[in-house]
């Protein structure tokens, strides 16, 4: 924290500690309920705050005894909004590089399984929606979809006694850089992705039925096509299953990116199947998805459901195959920002010049629901 601004880093601590601050978010409207900060209150005074209103934070709340944060994109017409607030004589502060600094903001919660030989710790990465996975067992640990800095993994995965030996992704993401070469070349792991040729850098293949060992538990390889053509599940000693951008918790992977639109219809054909295969598995297998579309708040509560609870919120993975295609083609949601740059460099294994948030900053758009 410096001045009179407060860093995303410093707020994601004072959020995960459950340390009282009330987050107020001065954007546009439509651009809060895109993606906001969980537990976050909304004013929406942007244009007053631009067009220089001195009475444009009139209609804020005025909480007591502990501090304002306040929010925009990029942390500059909140900091005007923090002056004002400050002139009212409240306790107030800016977040230093706004929405745009949050989206690289993280929290974590522990997954329950019905076995305890293992555990699992979801990793979220709060301002974006993404979920991933580090799993351990023994004194071993592997990591699936890595989203945030590798020290993230490494300092959980520390703590827990664990060295990670495995690092895998579900598939080529398009909504954020995968963390995922890097953590593999820090922690010494292997590097595993789906079998496919879409990228340019060495990585040890996984096909169908492939078993990976992490300790006492296997990780069992599906390989899922639809969301994208090498899309993989891994199955987690029959328990559970990390499905990437193939299923979610409310809805499914998006069929249409990077292709055209009849490679669309075919691969939503294809998700149809993968899908199909997915729900013969095991009623009670705890679902472990790539994404949420919802802000992930700070309460260590895991995103988490059984197959059979997923089957009954989305009545579409019924449908025939035909008028499953019809129903996700005609509900596609707007493409990830940048997307197309994104998979180039994931693609490429390389990382972009410059702040990554460039990039990434945004809400998740990878599924349809």
């Amino acid at each position: 924290m410096t001045g009179i601004s407060v860093s995303m880093d410093t707020l994601r601590g004072w959020l995960d500690q459950g340390r009282p601050v009330t987050v107020l978010d001065v954007r546009p409207s439509e651009q809060y309920a895109d993606w906001a900060i969980p537990g976050s209150l909304h004013v929406d005074a942007y244009d007053a705050l631009k067009a220089g209103d001195p009475n444009a934070m009139s209609a804020a709340l005025r909480p007591r005894d502990k501090p304002v944060v306040t929010v925009c994109a990029l942390g500059h017409t909140s900091a005007i909004a923090a002056q004002q607030l400050r002139d009212r004589g409240l306790e107030a502060l800016n977040l230093a590089g706004g929405m745009k600094a949050w989206s690289l903001a993280w929290n974590s919660a522990e997954v329950q399984l019905e076995k305890g030989n293992t555990r699992v710790i979801q990793v979220r990465r709060t301002g974006k929606g993404c979920l991933s996975y580090l799993i351990g067992s023994r004194d071993q640990a592997a990591v699936v979809d890595a989203s945030v800095s590798p020290e993230v993994y490494l300092g959980l995965a520390g703590l827990a006694g664990w060295k990670i030996t495995n690092v895998l992704d579900t598939h080529v993401h398009a909504d954020h850089l995968s963390r995922s070469r890097q953590l593999a070349e820090l922690s010494g792991a292997t590097l595993r992705l789906p079998e496919q040729k879409r990228v340019l850098f060495s990585f040890a293949p996984l096909a169908e039925g492939d078993v990976i060992g992490i300790g006492n538990v296997r990780l069992t390889v599906l390989q899922t096509p639809g969301h994208t053509p090498e899309s993989a599940c891994y199955l987690l000693d029959n328990q559970a299953l990390l499905t990437g951008d193939t299923l979610f918790l409310t809805g499914v992977g998006r069929p249409d990116l990077e292709t055209t639109p009849g490679g669309a219809q075919q691969r939503a054909g294809q998700l149809h199947a993968s899908l199909q295969r997915i729900l013969k598995l095991r009623a009670e297998t705890t679902i472990l998805a790539g994404h949420t579309h919802q802000a992930v708040a700070f309460d260590g509560i895991p995103l988490t459901a059984r197959l059979s609870e997923v089957k009954q919120r989305i009545a579409q993975l019924q449908l025939p195959v035909n008028d499953f295609v019809k129903w996700i083609l005609a509900r596609i949601p707007a493409t990830p920002p940048n997307h197309q740059h994104i998979i180039r460099l994931n693609q490429q294994g390389r990382w972009p010049e410059g702040d990554p948030t460039d990039l990434e900053a945004g809400a998740n758009r990878c599924a349809v629901s």
